[in-house]
């Protein structure tokens, strides 16, 4: 029987210097990714890591540098295309940096949870968060909170003294917007997203700000939950109102604060006898991998999710390595995407 002096011992650090014929410190370099080594030095030594098996010893380095290059991100409603875009964007920029990710998804966004989701990172031994803050309830709970490392949010607006990435989600609603009036359209309608959610109100604000510039009328506004059942309920709304030709603000041209909601309006419209766009033309926003296979392909706002993630973990990584303290806000600018739900109209339509 082997005795258990025999057993095979995993390789170390001066195993691979060894095999590479390299000193301890330039293979630590290698490891850490340091600038000041030769491209021949770092291949010789990545060859003897994969000859020899060599892994690191995370928790040997984390007590020797005190650093675990572990980030913690929390995050809410999941199941929606632009919380799970951008948690996908902070995770994906995260590792790219060298990092591990430990995330939080929150079922409820109360004081309780947010403190419970702060207490589990802090175990785990996060340098630092992200939190993806689409709602103000969580907004305002992070605000009454002290953490014991640097937190950066996004998509939380920049109502807090906290740094901060947020897509300009008003300018979004604008490029919407203008695009449509300048098709031809008297005003444009929108389907709001719920009242809770800063990107819902930013995107109402950017388009009522917009037609009153123009001088065009502000129809009444309608809501959904971002969901295609809540999207066709307001659809069925507006086909009643374009079908019954009330006197007030003409509908030849909607705004959907989401593509899922959109989807739900285009199909109510269909169901109603309405074209898109000859009769009422309709854009979305978030741009999801879906909208160009609508029918008809539908015009709507992207958002640069890769840009989103890799902004907020720079900003909270500078606060980790202490190369600032200021509360930083950065803006990432949308892009309008137009396909054929928003083709200028014939002059027939646009003149009713």
């Amino acid at each position: 029987m082997q005795q258990p002096s025999d057993a095979v011992k995993a390789p170390t650090m001066a195993d691979v210097a060894r095999v590479a014929g390299v000193s301890h410190q330039t293979v630590s370099r290698v490891l850490s990714n340091h600038p000041n080594v030769r491209e021949t030095t770092r291949d010789q030594v990545n060859e003897a890591i994969a000859r020899l098996g060599y892994r690191r010893n995370s928790a040997a380095r984390a007590l020797a540098t005190r650093r675990t290059h572990t980030l913690g991100v929390i995050a809410v409603n999941t199941t929606l295309h632009g919380p799970a875009s951008t948690l996908s964007g902070v995770q994906e920029a995260a590792r790219s940096q060298g990092y591990l990710v430990s995330t939080v998804t929150l079922r409820t966004v109360t004081r309780a949870a947010l403190t419970q989701a702060m207490d589990h990172l802090t175990a785990w031994g996060v340098e630092g968060v992200i939190a993806i803050t689409p709602q103000r309830e969580m907004v305002q709970a992070l605000a009454a909170m002290q953490t014991p490392f640097p937190l950066v949010t996004v998509e939380g607006g920049h109502s807090l003294d906290l740094p901060g990435v947020s897509l300009d989600q008003a300018l979004g609603a604008r490029m919407v917007t203008e695009h449509l009036l300048a098709a031809g359209h008297r005003t444009v309608w929108h389907v709001a997203g719920p009242r809770d959610w800063l990107e819902s109100e930013a995107r109402t604000t950017g388009w009522e700000d917009c037609l009153r510039e123009a001088g065009a009328e502000v129809p009444p506004l309608l809501r959904g939950d971002w969901s295609p059942l809540s999207g066709y309920h307001a659809g069925q709304q507006l086909a009643g109102h374009a079908a019954a030709r009330a006197t007030g603000a003409p509908l030849t041209a909607v705004f959907v604060a989401n593509d899922q909601m959109a989807l739900g309006v285009l199909r109510a419209l269909r169901e109603a006898g309405l074209r898109t766009p000859v009769d009422v033309a309709v854009a979305g926003f978030d741009d999801i991998p879906e909208a160009e296979f609508f029918p008809p392909p539908l015009t709507t706002v992207r958002q640069d999710f890769a840009a989103i993630g890799r902004s907020s973990i720079a900003l909270l990584l500078e606060h980790i390595e202490g190369r600032t303290t200021e509360a930083a806000h950065l803006t990432i600018e949308p892009e309008l995407i137009v396909r054929a739900s928003t083709a200028r109209q014939p002059d027939s339509a646009s003149s009713r």
